[in-house]
């Protein structure tokens, strides 16, 4: 049994693979947060903004099997050229995201990409992995595509990960838990300027923005 949120298709907005057509499919659960909105405050990510609980989001569902939610998945891409690509992510999507979902998504042509936390082991398959840490969570990955760091965290400062073997180094300016706009986020701006000034003084890192909340897609 899969438990889906959300699926949607749009573009992806930030990382390495940033503008790209994607179906996104967010998984429900992450194991940084048990889902309760009083417990926010006090959670690992505290700043997290997303909802992962249930499925009862756009197109979302609970799945019997890898291959009703792969094709439920490609079904939302449009029949048109380019090469089929889903982001799982979540939630925490290596809580459910396993080898037969991987394959089934591989046998209608999609490449896989993931967003994970890190925590957990990822599952053999995965085309573009991104690890984005959140506090003091203990990390086991120690390679992926991309390392996505929300910056800045207290307990999850860039230098700390420096270990992990990366092919792209990406900081993301924390956003305000629930802004009116981007643009109206003095949160956002100050540490889009504090991001900017550690990739100036440590080049191995670059900065990446939240592109599809600045042009208000999904």
């Amino acid at each position: 049994m899969y438990r889906v949120k959300e699926a949607f298709y749009t573009l992806q907005g930030e990382g390495g693979q940033a503008g790209r057509a994607a179906v996104f499919c967010r998984f429900s659960k992450c194991n940084l947060w048990n889902g309760r909105e009083a417990d926010r405050a006090s959670a690992v990510c505290s700043f997290c903004d997303t909802d992962f609980v249930g499925t009862d989001g756009q197109n979302g569902g609970r799945f019997e099997t890898a291959a009703a939610l792969a094709d439920h998945i490609r079904n939302l891409w449009p029949d048109a050229p380019g090469t089929p690509y889903v982001v799982c992510t979540g939630g925490e999507p290596l809580l459910q995201l396993d080898e037969p979902l991987i394959e089934a998504f591989h046998d209608r042509g999609f490449e896989v990409g993931v967003e994970t936390n890190g925590t957990l082991p990822a599952p053999a398959g995965i085309d573009w992995l991104c690890v984005s840490p959140k506090a003091d969570a203990p990390v086991v990955i120690e390679a992926c595509d991309e390392l996505k760091v929300v910056f800045p965290q207290p307990l999850a400062m860039p230098e700390r990960f420096e270990h992990i073997r990366a092919r792209h180094y990406f900081l993301s300016p924390m956003a305000a838990p629930a802004p009116s706009s981007p643009a109206d986020d003095p949160v956002r701006q100050s540490n889009t300027r504090k991001a900017t000034d550690y990739c100036l003084a440590h080049p191995r890192w670059r900065l990446t923005l939240q592109m599809h909340k600045l042009i208000g897609i999904d």
